[in-house]
């Protein structure tokens, strides 16, 4: 019986499920109608060392836990302002768009920092589309990861490749051979190197 079935928990940040993994899922649920996906979707990263999720398609890279780890993709961001808006703006304290206080360890939110001389954007916010629809409502200027920024009636003012975050796939080490975990894992890979995450291989 070689049929995919059971459930298989997948850990990852809000805009790869919303943006990436949740627009392409009707194809694997299509080749695997007995196969069920849990995704966690969550600002901090969920500790598959105990058992949070069984799989992990994030932008740290583990330093600890039974797990094993690869890096596929590419996280791009840029700074963006309303297109609406005519004039380009410049980065000051006064029209930035930041994250609250609670996540400045967020690699954004340093980056965001170090460009403001650590003065406190005038808009703090707590998720990247709370951020994103304050850039559309021409509030100010965001960094925002560039997949959030397509299709949105907003223009990248400035790419950042400073500010590029790996991808990584991490899976729990215990279920490294099993075939429902496996084949998820496959399924993210093949995503990520279609998208524009795919990692430039002529380097």
């Amino acid at each position: 019986d070689t049929a995919i079935s059971g459930t298989v928990r997948l850990a990852t940040a809000e805009n790869l499920a919303t943006q990436l993994i949740l627009p392409n899922l009707a194809q694997l649920r299509q080749q695997h109608p007995e196969l069920n996906l849990e995704i966690v979707t969550d600002i901090r990263t969920a500790n598959l060392h105990r058992h949070d999720a069984d799989l992990g398609l994030r932008m740290t890279r583990p330093t600890q836990g039974n797990v094993a780890f690869r890096r596929i993709g590419e996280l791009r961001y840029g700074l963006y302002q309303s297109s609406q808006l005519s004039e380009t703006l410049t980065l000051d304290p006064h029209n930035a768009i930041g994250w609250d206080h609670h996540y400045q360890d967020l690699p954004a939110a340093k980056w965001l920092s170090h460009a403001l001389h650590i003065a406190t954007p005038a808009l703090r916010c707590t998720s990247v589309a709370t951020q994103l629809a304050a850039c559309k409502a021409g509030l100010g200027i965001a960094v925002l990861p560039q997949i959030v920024a397509t299709n949105e009636p907003v223009r990248c003012v400035k790419t950042l490749p400073e500010l590029t975050q790996p991808i990584y796939l991490v899976i729990h080490s215990d279920l490294h051979h099993s075939k429902r975990v496996r084949c998820v894992a496959d399924f993210l890979i093949g995503l990520v190197e279609q998208s524009e995450f795919a990692l430039d291989r002529s380097i």
